[in-house]
């Protein structure tokens, strides 16, 4: 077993890379999660534990996001202002319900989720060009916000239990609801992923459940993988972004369902 016969520098060296690629991951998509927590279950950390310590452990791979995207969100900071009390109510809806309900159950929810997420965000340009030739409504844009904020509470609560593929529902939901480019939709991903798994990350330092020491490894990994991340992002043109998500969705969702 991986986790008996890898000793330990060499396993504060796994835990590093993984750290990093899940860093370079949600810099550009999302999904980082789904690199590092199986890394620690392999290394013999329990899941719970694994779960918790990964999402508190690759916070920082959102900061270097922040920097890169600021003028994005100095240009949005009201709408980010107002789905503060959504991300956050959400968010612990959800780590509420990882720590009392049923690991198997969600688990097996999990890869229909990703894979709805990645349809969503796939065909969004043509279904949204489709609702703007169909809005013919009094107020189609009142419509749009409501199912931006219960979107954003969904992926909030699922961000909150388990932070696999996180950016790629914010991404889908964001993509159906605002009329905005690839970079702007990316930029309020990062502030948003930030604020879930910070909430959520809160609530498992308080609870305990971490191991400290694949923490501080993954902190210092995600760290320097999200700031690789967020410099490749801006360099890529949009399709070959919008490409890469779909593609890390992809493969989230058939990993999870394997895994499943």
């Amino acid at each position: 077993m991986l986790a008996t016969s890898v000793p330990l520098v060499w396993k504060i060296v796994i835990i590093f890379v993984a750290g990093c690629a899940a860093g370079i991951s949600n810099g550009i998509a999302g999904g980082g999660t789904f690199l590092s927590f199986p890394t620690l279950l392999a290394l013999g950390i329990p899941s719970l534990t694994a779960n918790m310590s990964s999402s508190v452990g690759i916070l920082p791979s959102t900061f270097g996001g922040i920097r890169g995207f600021r003028h994005e969100l100095k240009v949005h900071r009201t709408l980010l202002k107002e789905l503060v009390p959504t991300c956050v109510l959400g968010s612990v809806a959800g780590t509420v319900l990882l720590l009392i309900g049923s690991n198997h159950t969600f688990s097996q929810v999990i890869p229909w989720l990703i894979g709805m997420a990645t349809i969503l965000f796939a065909v969004s340009p043509k279904v949204t060009k489709l609702l703007a030739k169909m809005d013919r409504a009094n107020d189609p844009h009142a419509v749009r916000r409501r199912s931006l904020f219960v979107g954003i509470f969904i992926a909030s609560v699922y961000g909150g239990y388990f932070g696999a593929g996180l950016g790629i529902v914010l991404l889908a939901v964001m993509a159906l609801t605002l009329p905005y480019d690839i970079n702007v939709l990316q930029g309020l991903r990062v502030a948003l992923s930030l604020l879930i798994n910070l909430i959520a990350g809160v609530v498992f330092i308080i609870r305990g459940h971490l191991a400290l020491q694949a923490v501080l490894v993954l902190l210092a990994g995600a760290l320097v993988g999200g700031w690789l991340g967020t410099i490749l992002i801006r360099r890529l043109p949009p399709r070959f972004v919008r490409a890469l998500v779909i593609t890390i969705g992809t493969l989230t969702t058939v990993k999870l369902a394997l895994g499943a």
